[in-house]
């Protein structure tokens, strides 16, 4: 079902989008006209003098009249489906009566007829709907031993239709309701999401201010140093020394300005004056793992072990504490590997956990899990991949840039 807001569904001349189809407000009044013209006009040219014409008219024109009180209740509003309900009333007892006593329903009053029972139970309530196709139900089957072949084809052909107008109008309001649900349910997972992604940007960038923020004192410093140490520095030089530490103390002050900002998102953080750690201590990192999860854990290194950037590196151990949290708590007792690859170019990281079976990612936290690994990855420039290995248990792959340095060489 489309729900369309006033500003976005109303065009002008009153039309109504629904569905890409519009669908006019005198739509239901001229429909109703059309059936009532076309059952008049059955009736006079089959009439048999059985039943009074004004009877037969009376009982045709109940049926299709009402037609001009139905909408879309579920679009419309409360109103709306109110007159739905209650034009599906009287089309069905006329219906009923037309078949039942006299036998006179036209098919302009049976098209009538699975309208209003559709539409109430698309728009209505759905036991309402229900009850209103249950007498042709009834009186189908109680007729069924009645004398001419002809009418027990009708009766059960006005049945069979009334069910499955009925029933496709339910079915119709469920997958609605089911539709808007879902995407309720998608748009608040859409905000979740953004509000967790946020957060952990803030997370992260607070660890990388103190690596950042050591390489730019450092800049300061040593500039402050050169300009008052180097012997027969000219003027120039030195006023260049100068704005280069005032540049890199002003960038500094900015740079926690902006993490002041970034800490509103981050929420309340209680101060740590230990150093920002990097691949120097994933040994440790695997011991405690070992020691907490009394499981096996083992580190695979491979190629000739560099330093790398200092956010590489913090990105990767949080990776990897991140990994081995989520194997003890998914798949406790299982060993697991950590596996670090340097190459020329790159460093190739991959967690995977041997468990009995794969612990699906929908269920690491949305904060700290997956999202925030990915997003440290992608801080760096990196990227993540996870999912269930093929092998039983769970794998993560890390891949980030890490090219040899020239004077490391």
């Amino acid at each position: 079902m489309s729900v369309t807001t006033p500003a976005r569904g109303m065009r002008a001349g009153g039309h109504i989008r629904m569905r890409g189809v519009l669908r006019h407000p005198r739509t239901p009044p001229a429909a109703a006209a059309l059936l009532s013209l076309a059952a008049a006009v059955e009736l006079l040219l089959r009439a048999n003098g059985d039943i009074p014409l004004p009877l037969a008219l009376s009982l045709a024109l109940g049926t299709t009249v009402p037609v001009a009180a139905l909408g879309g209740g579920a679009t419309l509003g409360r109103g709306s489906r109110s007159s739905t309900s209650g034009a599906a009333l009287p089309a069905s007892a006329a219906a009923m009566l037309a078949l039942a006593p006299f036998h006179v329903l036209t098919l302009a009053g049976l098209c009538a007829l699975l309208v209003a029972l559709h539409q109430a139970g698309r728009h209505g309530p759905r036991l309402l709907a229900v009850l209103l196709a249950l007498p042709f139900v009834v009186y189908a089957v109680t007729a069924a031993s009645a004398e001419g072949a002809g009418e027990r084809v009708m009766t059960v052909l006005v049945a069979v239709c009334a069910g499955v107008a009925a029933g496709t109008g339910i079915a119709r309001s469920a997958r609605d309701t089911a539709l808007v649900n879902s995407a309720a349910e998608r748009a608040i997972a859409e905000t979740l999401h953004e509000h967790a992604a946020r957060g952990e940007r803030a997370r992260i960038a607070r660890e990388l201010h103190d690596v950042v923020a050591h390489h730019i004192s450092m800049i300061a410093v040593q500039a402050e140093t050169a300009r008052l140490t180097t012997a027969g520095l000219p003027t120039a030089g030195a006023e260049r020394f100068l704005a280069i530490g005032d540049t890199a103390r002003t960038a500094l002050t900015e740079m926690r300005r902006l993490l002041g900002v970034l800490r509103e998102d981050a929420g309340p953080v209680t101060p740590d004056r230990r150093p920002q750690p990097g691949l120097e201590q994933i040994g440790e990192l695997v011991d405690e793992a070992r020691d907490a999860s009394a499981a096996a854990v083992r580190l695979i290194v491979e190629g000739p072990v560099r330093p790398l950037d200092p956010g590489v590196e913090l990105s990767a151990y949080r990776i990897v504490q991140e990994a081995l949290t989520n194997s003890r708590r998914h798949a406790p007792g299982a060993p697991v590997d950590v596996e670090l690859h340097y190459t020329q170019d790159a460093l190739r990281l991959r967690v995977r956990d041997n468990g009995p079976s794969p612990h699906s990612s929908d269920g690491l936290d949305a904060g700290h899990g997956l999202l925030g690994m990915r997003e440290r990855a992608t801080m760096v420039g990196g990227e993540l991949r996870a999912g269930p290995a093929r092998r039983g248990g769970f794998l993560i792959e890390a891949t980030f840039p890490a090219p040899v340095r020239e004077h490391a060489a």
